[in-house]
């Protein structure tokens, strides 16, 4: 009896001790996760504000202005940050397995190579900058318009090469979880915005270019910081100094940013392709003021499902370069959790309030109605949010940015886009009939992805990370090397 007793009492002290050990863990990932999702988060809100605050103060210039600005930055940037974006997200990939590895030395030379791959891109992109009048003209777009969105390119030129420093110091830093010094960056630089703004077009009538001058330095202000931070000695282990090193291995992830910058892209373009199609609708004008203040909610939203997106690729990338795999699976699950749970409360709240958060964009009861009957889809879109950029940044972490851009484009645009047409064009369902399919590839392809997720076998992501690490790190210790005995 007395042992049947000890035994039970064994039994207990385990239980108790593995409750315990287990909160430990969730306590231990979740300050982890939120190192990083935490400051990407609010820096995601303060570079969208950016944006906005440009377009408020250009808003007070004209009519045209506004809407050069508004074209410029909803088609122009927004594709070609898409691309610069999805082609630095590799180093995402790179940096955390390598730091997970406490290969820190090879941090600074994948950002090299990133600024190397990043300057060629913006290259290439310009010339769709400098010839936006032309291009937008041949579109069929009003010349007047078409004009200055040609004169807001040319002054957003230096902004394209700013996303070369932006994008890739923030996944270094990321990757080290040392980003909130972004945080503040972007923060000081948002408020600087505010007062330029209204020194410049306000106070002293300098019009567009005064609006622009001071969009320019809210982006460049924020990557002179970081600069500053990444070479002043606050990252003494991973920024060893240029290096020749940046030309060795070089291709390899030159296709790796090509996978990411498709996935990227493919995610980014697809809400585009929603509002092109809503344009040619019966009341097309009620029906695309009500998707752009549903579109405008979502995309708030989706600042926080970045952030976490940001965080599951730091996570996994370097629980895998650590090799754990077991960690990894843990961070991944705490993060969908953490993620749905929030996006489950926004859910909650935007099926509530329907239409009623049209009135803080439009005093028109018409397009309130057409908001209130799209917020069920809205709502939707919002919940998928918090679980698919989440599976997104697993696979940024473990390197599968290929295998999600052909997910993408099967679940997004054979299956989402195809559907919404017919819902919408054939069976007249309007624009509710274009969002519903694009909600039906969206959840397809997040189901994949959770599959994907699911049936993985981690420890041979472990071993592809450690191959990957000492295949990229053994032949740069060999060029160090040979320059070494060279010199």
């Amino acid at each position: 009896m007395e042992g049947g007793v000890n035994e039970n009492l064994l039994t207990e002290v385990r239980r108790a001790e593995e409750k315990a050990k287990l909160k430990d863990r969730v306590w231990t990932e979740y300050k982890k996760m939120w190192i990083v999702a935490g400051p990407a988060i609010f820096s995601r809100f303060s570079t969208l504000g950016v944006g906005i605050i440009s377009q408020a103060f250009i808003g007070h210039i004209g009519p045209t202005e506004l809407a050069a600005f508004a074209l410029v930055s909803t088609v122009l940037l927004r594709f070609a940050n898409g691309i610069q974006l999805g082609m630095s997200s590799a180093l995402q990939t790179l940096c955390g397995q390598s730091y997970g590895a406490k290969r820190y030395d090879m941090l600074g030379v994948y950002l090299q190579k990133s600024w190397l791959i990043l300057f060629i891109c913006s290259f290439v992109l310009s010339p769709v900058f400098i010839f936006t009048t032309p291009i937008l003209k041949a579109l069929g777009q009003e010349e007047s318009i078409a004009e200055v969105a040609g004169t807001i390119s040319l002054w957003l030129i230096p902004g394209l090469f700013s996303n070369m420093v932006s994008y890739t110091c923030q996944m270094f830093l990321q990757a080290q979880s040392k980003n909130m010094i972004i945080a503040y960056l972007t923060a000081f630089s948002l408020a600087i915005h505010v007062f330029l703004s209204w020194l410049l077009t306000v106070k002293y009538k300098f019009g567009l270019g005064g609006a622009m001058v001071s969009t320019i330095l809210a982006y460049w202000i924020p990557n002179i910081g970081q600069l500053i931070y990444v070479f002043g000695g606050w990252c003494r282990e991973t920024w060893k100094g240029f290096s020749m090193l940046v030309f060795i291995d070089f291709w390899p992830i030159v296709k790796l940013s090509l996978s990411s910058g498709i996935m990227v892209c493919l995610d980014t373009w697809y809400s585009t392709i929603l509002v092109l199609l809503a344009g040619s609708m019966k009341k097309a004008d009620i029906s695309i003021d009500a998707l752009s203040i549903c579109l405008n909610i979502n995309n708030w939203e989706m600042m926080i499902s970045l952030g976490f997106m940001a965080a599951a690729s730091v996570r996994v990338s370097n629980e895998l370069g650590r090799g754990s795999s077991t960690a990894a699976k843990f961070s991944i699950v705490q993060m969908m959790l953490t993620s749905f749970a929030i996006g489950f409360v926004l859910f909650m709240l935007f099926l509530c309030f329907r239409g009623w958060l049209a009135y803080i964009f439009t005093e028109s009861t018409e397009v309130a109605a057409a908001v209130a009957d799209l917020s069920p889809l809205l709502a939707c879109s919002i919940l998928l949010n918090s679980i698919q950029p989440v599976l997104s940044g697993v696979a940024v972490g473990a390197g599968w940015q290929s295998t999600v851009a052909y997910v993408n484009i099967t679940c997004c645009y054979l299956i989402g886009i195809p559907i919404g047409v017919v819902l919408g064009y054939v069976l007249q369902l309007q624009v509710k009939g274009v969002w519903v399919g694009m909600l039906l590839g969206i959840l397809t392809q997040t189901t994949v992805l959770v599959v994907i997720t699911y049936k993985t076998d981690w420890e041979k992501q472990v071993s592809i990370a450690e191959q990957r690490i000492n295949k990229w790190s053994v032949d740069s210790d060999q060029e160090a090397d040979e320059d070494e005995h060279n010199a």
